[in-house]
């Protein structure tokens, strides 16, 4: 055996292993692979860091940006709340569109952004019908997975693939040259879950480990997470009063969270603000608080309403804990004096007074060093908070403000760079052309753009990639495949369909999948050598198998998901097995009926 067939195994073999055992970041081990290949000769500094230079990296940083551009516009946020609407309150309806949804928007976006976007949705939802979350996330995740494969830019694997055949000379594939493999992994992903989900998918209720922030922080305290919409009617007797009149905190103990009539909303109104007819309030407390408020008032309950709601939802509004430090200006007076609704529109709704726990009216009670307060407001108006130094907010929280003024220049950058693609420019060239547009119609500016870039995910294209050409250059590729040939050259060709298959399912299970095809294509391009079998869709077969990843949470999107559901590693094999089955089922029929 060649000396550097020996070396490169070697490297490859060190490679799975670290990739394997997650002991080191999959990107320190992407760099210390191609590294190694420079250092023992195996490539030249030019091999070496070709990577950098690939279609894959520059469309796989494209799609990044492209992404956040859609994202800081909030047109996602619509779809998915209008899809959430439509879905209702029947499981099987939910997990359907829902994963449809998902699927078809991560054809286009990267699989666990997709995912990301519709989880508060999804726990909200959860909440609302008391459907366990264990029932609804984990097919949602599959679906996000199985949308990957519907066109070349849906998933790493598939983005790597055409710069791997064109580095032997093979013709590239276009953007929707993997739709129809693709659509039918999708429709009967979905139609999996819809059959056979009563069966595999776990019902027990999430654990405080798959518990938000926010949710832990109201169990802790014990906080009012009731929310209702309460309007005004000409017969009530709150027209002209002000809000501390209403008695709201001290004769109810409920926080009056925002008024809004028409398109006017006042978020944490002041004490003095005074309430008139044909006003909504938005009203936090128990139940039993609130009924009482309603009767006494004779208020319209319009809860089921979508007036102004959505500004209370998890992602815009929420519960922050704040420590009053020394040198605040708060210290020695109290809320009242402060002023703290009229600066900043938040509600104060617990105080924690010398070690002493304070609910309903608490304005005149004086603030000492170290006291906590516990508010309810927007996350924006909770940042102004933040940048105070009259406060220390302890609670975690992640805004980005969207700018809803810019989604026709974003929606037309993405549908600009996917026409590009579908008409025939590289796919890389397509949607860097896409990103860049973003920056001069100033959806996003550059430093927004190189921030989308998870340059963890560049690294490891960019260290992995100079693996491959290191097996096809010494020859560890073509030895392999031999290797293999030996066992299935005797047998019919659908036994080589289906070796590539197992290999890249079993692959992608103990590696990160754009690991696991770096290390197949030049194997399976020697595989089909042998068999003189056009090398093109074998490569393209393992590709798109390189999502075949649910038994095990390995995928990033099943580790992503995994502690939001309460999932164990047993409920990824129950319902995976069968997932897994049918991902091969199809994709072994589809390639060697239809493509090979």
């Amino acid at each position: 055996m060649d000396s550097g067939i020996i070396v490169v195994l070697i490297i490859l073999s060190a490679t799975v292993l670290f990739l394997t055992l997650d002991i080191v970041r999959i990107d320190v081990v992407a760099i210390s692979c191609m590294l190694s290949l420079g250092w023992t000769g195996v490539l030249t500094p030019q091999e070496m860091f070709s990577g950098f230079s690939s279609n894959a990296v520059i469309a796989m940083l494209s799609v990044m940006i492209l992404g956040r551009g859609i994202a800081g516009t909030g047109i996602m946020d619509g779809f998915s709340k209008f899809i959430i609407g439509k879905a209702g309150t029947k499981e099987t309806k939910l997990v359907g569109l829902l994963s449809l949804s998902t699927g078809l928007l991560s054809g286009l976006i990267q699989n666990i952004g997709a995912a990301a976007l519709f989880l508060p949705g999804i726990m909200q939802v959860s909440r609302q019908t008391k459907i366990p979350q264990s029932s609804l996330i984990m097919p949602i995740g599959f679906a996000a997975i199985l949308g990957g494969t519907l066109t070349m830019v849906g998933s790493g694997p598939l983005i790597l693939v055409n710069d791997l055949l064109k580095n032997e000379g093979h013709e590239a594939y276009n953007l929707l040259s993997v739709t129809p493999i693709g659509v039918i992994l999708l429709f009967f992903g979905i139609g999996y879950f819809l059959v056979f989900g009563r069966y595999v998918l776990p019902k027990r209720v999430t654990g405080k480990t798959g518990m938000t922030e926010q949710e832990k922080l109201v169990e802790k305290l014990n906080l009012p997470h009731n929310f209702k919409l309460l309007t005004i009617t000409d017969e009530s007797s709150l027209n002209g009063k002000t809000t501390e009149q209403a008695g709201l905190w001290n004769l109810y103990h409920i926080n009056l969270l925002g008024i809004g009539k028409g398109d006017e909303v006042i978020y944490a109104p002041w004490r003095e603000t005074k309430l008139e007819d044909g006003q909504t309030l938005a009203i936090l407390g128990s139940e039993e608080n609130i009924e009482k408020f309603a009767l006494d008032y004779k208020l319209k309950d319009i809860s089921s309403s979508r007036y102004f709601s959505d500004d209370f939802n998890p992602n815009i509004s929420g519960f922050a804990q704040i420590i009053i430090p020394p040198d605040s200006e708060l210290v020695g007076k109290c809320i009242r004096e402060y002023s703290l609704r009229k600066r900043f529109a938040i509600e104060p709704v617990m105080l924690f007074n010398m070690g002493k726990k304070v609910q309903g009216d608490f304005s005149d009670i004086e603030i000492n060093t170290g006291d906590t307060l516990i508010v309810y407001g927007r996350w924006d108006k909770i940042l102004s908070v933040k940048e105070s130094p009259d406060f220390v907010v302890l609670t975690q929280f992640d805004i980005r403000k969207k700018d809803k003024s810019k989604s026709i220049q974003a929606l037309g950058c993405f549908v600009f760079a996917i026409a590009l693609a579908m008409i025939g420019f590289p796919i890389s060239m397509a949607f860097l052309t896409g990103a860049i547009c973003m920056v001069f119609t100033r959806v996003l500016n550059i430093g927004e753009a190189y921030d989308a870039i998870e340059w963890k995910v560049v690294f490891l294209l960019a260290g992995l990639i100079p693996l491959g050409v290191a097996m096809q250059k010494t020859g560890a590729a073509m030895f392999l495949a031999e290797s293999i040939m030996k066992q299935v050259i005797d047998l019919h060709p659908v036994f080589l369909v289906i070796m590539i298959g197992l290999l890249s399912t079993l692959f992608s299970l103990f590696m990160s999948n754009v690991g696991a095809i770096v290390v197949l294509a030049p194997l399976v391009m020697g595989m089909a050598a042998i068999a003189g079998i056009d090398p093109r869709p074998l490569v393209l077969m393992a590709a798109v198998c390189a999502a075949n990843s649910f038994i095990l949470p390995t995928h990033q999107v099943n580790a992503f998901l995994m502690s939001s559901g309460g999932y164990r590693n047993s409920d990824y094999i129950k319902a995976g097995s069968g997932m897994t089955l049918i991902f091969l089922v199809i994709v072994v029929i589809a390639f060697y009926f239809f493509v090979i």
